[in-house]
């Protein structure tokens, strides 16, 4: 079967990663939340950079390293004005980074992390009542930050539809969900 057009969505995190941690305040593990601002530490031609994310309830600090003992001529002079600046973007960019924080052996509380379907093309927000779906559609949403969220309730969330409905359209054959490389594609029959 041929696709008439494809729709592509970017889903994008609306805050930072919140992060399951123990608390030394609290004296059990608790949500930490990034606070955009950075630690910039330095010990003779070596650097050390941390992101800064704190307790919600406590206001303990945790510092998560961006940088550990790393020479001075290897941070670009750039980024390393936005730490001293502590640029609230740069501290969402690597707030949002799954790498991050897989480097730094931290739990993303998938379950709070909130996040938007922005349409590639238009850049509305879906799902989007100007858009209607038909057959033959195929429906691509890309997950750079790498959020965890089962496909269906992504066809959900764009379609406008609940998870019930996605699943009997499934059943029916009338939904193919395929899993891509950076993403979810979803073909309408």
């Amino acid at each position: 079967m041929s696709y008439f057009r494809t729709i592509e969505y970017d889903m994008i995190p609306n805050m930072s990663f919140p992060v399951l941690h123990n608390c030394s305040g609290c004296g059990r593990k608790t949500h930490f939340i990034n606070t955009g601002c950075f630690r910039v530490n330095a010990n003779g031609s070596r650097i050390d950079v941390w992101l800064i994310y704190q307790c919600e309830k406590c206001k303990h600090t945790l510092n998560v390293t961006v940088y550990e003992r790393q020479k001075a001529s290897g941070i670009l002079q750039e980024e390393y004005s936005r730490f001293l600046a502590n640029d609230e973007v740069l501290a969402d960019e690597y707030g949002t980074t799954t790498s991050f924080f897989t480097k730094n052996r931290l739990e993303i509380d998938w379950s709070e992390v909130s996040y938007r379907y922005v349409n590639a093309e238009t850049g509305k927000q879906a799902p989007d009542e100007s858009v209607t779906f038909r057959e033959g559609d195929r429906i691509v949403i890309h997950n750079p930050h790498g959020i965890r969220l089962r496909p269906e309730k992504q066809a959900a969330d764009v379609l406008g539809l609940s998870r019930n409905q996605v699943k009997k359209l499934i059943e029916e054959g009338k939904l193919v969900i395929k899993q891509e490389q950076d993403g979810v594609c979803f073909l309408l029959r």
